[in-house]
């Protein structure tokens, strides 16, 4: 399928913004939106092709930036600077990347200037976890604009991210009513306290492996399902996080497939 690609900065008022948006080359009429909301490796070629995977599933799909500000990314966050950390991560055992001796142990047999990039941005991007608010506030901004936007103005918007993205994807769902629907790729699951404001549903995809975010679902269920909120989700045997992401080595491929499937299922449900 041929696609419309571009990169955007649109106007939200007290600054400016930047998303990545594809969409079916020969589709004239507005189109109901996929938000496709990025791992903490912010909007990388994965990302990139899953939004134009949505894209070809007919939607409208866009992945906010979410690391620009005002429309352009700082020096530490940029993609040559994150991809010099993911090439050092993949040095070492999965164990080892929140393992400060470990990691350190491994950055002090590179040269001084690159592990001092790498140091820097590691900080930046793991320590942005705790700035998850001022994320949501750009995926907020976004709907406002697809509200707005010639290409998807009167359709509906869902969101659907991974990792950092899923929890994002979650949050979005408890801020904003007009949400169609949100999915959570094995991303931390909102408190109890913060499931009264969702709206839509909710769908999750989760591997068996990922105990740390996996032990949050059957809570979360419950308490969905007691506050009458619609929550289905998979557990995959066998399969880790970021199962869904075909460019590293926790890849599973037949969650994936599931996974993919059963997604675009919901997204046909929740924007029609």
């Amino acid at each position: 399928m041929s696609l419309n690609t571009d990169w955007l900065n649109f106007d939200g008022g007290e600054r400016s913004y930047r998303l990545y948006i594809s969409r079916p080359a020969n589709a004239d009429t507005p189109l109901p939106v996929v938000i496709v909301i990025q791992e903490i490796w912010g909007t990388d070629a994965h990302i990139l092709d899953l939004t134009d995977r949505f894209a070809k599933a007919g939607y409208l799909a866009v992945a906010p930036d979410l690391y620009a500000e005002n429309g352009q990314r700082p020096d530490v966050l940029k993609e040559e600077r994150i991809e010099q950390v993911k090439a050092f991560l993949n040095t070492l055992p999965p164990a080892s990347w929140h393992d400060p001796i470990a990691r350190e142990a491994a950055l002090e047999k590179l040269p001084e200037e690159k592990r001092e990039e790498i140091r820097s941005t590691f900080a930046e991007l793991f320590g942005g976890l705790a700035r998850l608010p001022e994320r949501l506030e750009i995926l907020q901004a976004t709907l406002r604009f697809l509200q707005e936007y010639k290409h998807s103005r009167g359709q509906k918007v869902a969101s659907v991210g991974y990792c950092m993205g899923g929890a994002l994807s979650a949050l979005l769902a408890c801020r904003e009513p007009s949400l169609a629907g949100a999915v959570v790729y094995y991303g931390n699951l909102p408190s109890k306290e913060q499931i009264k404001g969702i709206h839509c549903p909710v769908a999750g995809f989760f591997g068996s492996l990922d105990e740390r975010i996996t032990s949050q679902v059957p809570g979360f269920a419950k308490a969905m399902q007691e506050a009458g909120k619609s929550f289905t989700y998979e557990i995959y045997e066998g399969a880790h996080h970021a199962f869904f992401n075909d460019t590293r080595a926790s890849y599973h491929v037949q969650a994936s497939r599931d996974a993919w499937a059963k997604t675009l299922v919901f997204f046909e449900e929740v924007l029609a």
